[in-house]
């Protein structure tokens, strides 16, 4: 499912259809971290995600106002370039992949401890603590900017 609908936000030529089935994409991966056991990484992508990008996402394809007449000629060139870079980046792609050790262990679905929000917890707030609170400084003033920046001069 999720290969699927990654494959139809790239096939659909509708803007809005894209998102929507990006939005079903975040879904089936959010899936894929429940069934690891990884209920609180599941949840976090399916909020952030799934909820608030996607609806930023669609304000602005469609405060864009995309219609036939404003979008510019499609050019073969560029579409020869886009061709090639693609092609150059699946070569990479393979080319790193072909030499990756292939692991051979298995997920702890039921009786793993890895992945659950206390472990979670307990590990940021020992071993990533500074971090955990230089991100929430760094969070803290781009709220402030937002506002100050949004923020009609008198």
């Amino acid at each position: 499912m999720a290969l699927g609908s990654a494959l139809m936000v790239i096939i659909s030529r509708n803007p809005v259809h894209s998102v929507l089935w990006l939005i079903v994409t975040f879904f089936a991966i959010s899936g894929h971290y429940i069934m690891m056991n990884a209920q609180f990484l599941g949840i976090v992508n399916l909020i952030v995600y799934a909820g608030a990008i996607m609806v930023l996402f669609l304000f602005v394809i469609m405060l864009m106002n995309l219609n036939a007449e404003t979008e510019p000629k499609k050019n073969k060139w560029l579409k020869m370039a886009g061709i090639i870079a693609g092609g150059c980046l699946l070569l990479v792609l393979v080319a790193a992949l072909k030499d990756a050790e292939v692991k051979s262990s298995t997920v702890q679905l039921v009786d793993g401890e890895i992945g659950l929000i206390k472990q979670l917890g307990h590990v940021l707030f020992t071993e990533y603590v500074v971090p955990f609170e230089v991100s929430s400084v760094l969070f803290l003033s781009a709220m402030v900017g937002t506002v100050v920046i949004g923020k009609k001069g008198d």
